[in-house]
C-alpha cells in the first residue's frame, strides 16, 4: 500500500484518509487540532477499532459523527499514548497495558495532560480514560483484526499484520520529535531500522498522517544529526540554532525545545 493512495473526505475541522486494504479499510483521521493529533480507524466486517483518542471536545464529536455514519459496531479503542478526552465513545471497551495506563493517570502522560490544560482550557477535554481490558505483549484479537502489542516505555506500539503497518507514537519525516538524549536517540534508531528490516508499507504515527519506509530513512538519518549536533554544543541554545539551522522548513519547534532541554538539562 502506498502512503498516498487513499480517499481524502474533508470535514468541519479535520479531514480523513481512507486506505482500502480490501477486507480491512484503514480510517486516518487527521485532527487539524493544535498539537497534530491523528486518530486512527480500522473497519472489518462491520466491526470498528479505533487506536488513540481525539482530547479536543470539537474533534471528539466530529469523529464520534463520522463513526455513526460508518454504521458499524465499535469494538474498542486502544488507548497508548493519548490518555485524555474520555467522553470520547464513553460507552466503549478501552484497550491498555499496565505501562499505558500508569503513563496516562500518572506518569509523564498525565504531566503533559496538566500542561495542555492550562495551555488550551475548556476546549481541551482533560479528563482520562479508564482501562476496561487490559493487554499484555503478544497478540491478540479485536473487532475480527490481529493486533501484536508490544510494550514501549511510556505506552505501546502496535503492529497491524493484516495491512502490514505499525502504530508508535511518533515519526514525522519533515518535523522535529521529542528526543530524550543520546541514549534514547539510539533506541529509537534501533526501533526504526527493524521497521526497515521487517518492510512494513506503512507506519501509523498519533501526530503525522501515514508515513512509509523512505521517511524512516529519513527519519533515522535526522536522529544521528542531532546526536553529533549535541556532542559540538555546549547548551540547549547553541543547539537549537544549529538543528534549526540544518532544518528549516521542519514543524515541531516547540518538541526542539522539549528535546534540547533533555540534551542540556539545567
Amino acid at each position: 500500500m502506498n502512503k498516498i493512495n487513499f480517499k481524502n473526505v474533508k470535514l468541519a475541522k479535520g479531514e480523513m484518509n481512507i486506505y482500502d486494504f480490501g477486507a480491512v479499510k484503514l480510517h486516518a483521521y487527521k485532527t487539524n487540532d493544535l498539537i497534530d493529533d491523528e486518530v486512527f480507524v480500522l473497519e472489518k466486517g462491520g466491526r470498528l477499532v479505533v487506536i488513540e483518542s481525539p482530547c479536543f471536545f470539537d474533534n471528539i464529536t466530529e469523529l464520534e459523527q463520522y463513526i455513526n455514519g460508518l454504521g458499524a459496531v465499535v469494538d474498542g479503542v486502544m488507548i497508548s499514548y493519548h490518555a485524555a478526552g474520555s467522553t470520547f465513545l464513553k460507552s466503549a471497551q478501552k484497550f491498555a497495558t499496565k505501562n499505558a495506563d500508569d503513563y496516562g493517570h500518572k506518569g509523564g502522560g498525565k504531566a503533559l495532560i496538566d500542561n495542555f490544560t492550562q495551555a488550551f482550557g475548556s476546549s481541551f477535554d482533560n479528563s482520562i480514560h479508564t482501562t476496561t481490558d487490559f493487554l499484555e505483549n503478544g497478540r491478540v484479537n479485536i473487532g475480527g483484526i490481529t493486533f501484536e502489542i508490544v510494550d514501549t516505555n511510556e505506552g505501546y506500539d502496535i503492529i497491524i499484520p493484516e495491512i502490514n503497518a505499525v502504530y508508535t507514537h511518533m515519526l514525522g519525516h519533515d518535523c522535529h520529535s521529542i528526543v530524550a538524549g543520546s541514549t534514547h536517540a539510539d533506541a529509537i534508531i534501533a526501533t526504526l531500522k527493524e521497521y526497515i528490516t521487517r518492510g512494513y508499507d506503512l507506519v501509523l504515527t498519533s501526530h503525522y498522517t501515514p508515513e512509509d519506509l523512505k521517511d524512516v530513512e529519513t527519519k533515522i538519518e535526522y536522529l544521528e544529526q542531532l546526536k553529533k549536533i549535541a556532542d559540538e554544543c555546549k547548551d540547549a541554545e547553541e543547539f537549537k540554532g544549529k538543528v534549526a539551522q540544518m532544518y528549516p522548513n521542519y514543524s515541531g519547534t516547540n518538541y526542539l525545545d522539549m528535546t534540547a532541554e533533555f540534551f542540556f538539562p539545567k
